[in-house]
């Protein structure tokens, strides 16, 4: 079962921080067609949030089809997302060598997620964008792994509102 994780000094609503992490764990296979989701009421045990909000990220999730409501037995996962490579693939195991590279190369989570993030758009291009290298680049700069002022400082804990380096969805140790 999915455990949500709020953070209230994110900007991001919290009915949308509760989509995204569903959204994750369908991507990561951590949830399945047929997974219940929590109830409300456990939600809002575990966050304290209010059930209205817990709500309001539900019927979102089911107006897209991901999940379905059965009255008096809870919310259901519908369908996955993605074809993510299972915790066992080659290539999440690459991908985690690739991560303990920069890591001993210096680079922050920040640092790692914003190549990660040009080198996606560059394999990925969004279907309207414009031709062409994405805008700058860290690449051009040389890195310097003293230097922070162009970075924020790293975050010792995974950041709700990025669900992906949210530990508990990946189902991995974040160290």
């Amino acid at each position: 079962m999915v455990e949500y994780r709020i953070d209230r000094h994110s900007g991001v609503a919290t009915y949308v921080q509760i989509v995204q992490q569903t959204k994750q764990a369908l991507r990561l296979g951590l949830l399945r067609p047929g997974d219940r989701l929590p109830t409300a009421r456990e939600v809002v045990e575990a966050t304290a949030i209010n059930p209205n909000t817990v709500l309001k990220a539900y019927r979102e999730l089911e107006r897209e089809g991901l999940v379905e409501a059965r009255r008096g037995l809870g919310t259901f996962v519908r369908r996955s997302l993605g074809a993510t490579p299972a915790d066992d693939s080659p290539l999440r195991a690459g991908l985690g060598a690739w991560a303990a590279e920069a890591r001993g190369a210096g680079l922050d989570r920040e640092d790692v997620a914003a190549l990660f993030a040009a080198v996606l758009d560059e394999v990925f291009p969004a279907p309207d964008s414009p031709p062409g290298p994405p805008g700058p680049s860290r690449r051009d700069a040389p890195h310097n792994p003293g230097d922070r002022s162009s970075t924020s400082s790293p975050s010792p804990s995974p950041s709700p509102s990025n669900p992906s380096s949210n530990p508990a969805l990946q189902g991995g140790d974040p160290s």
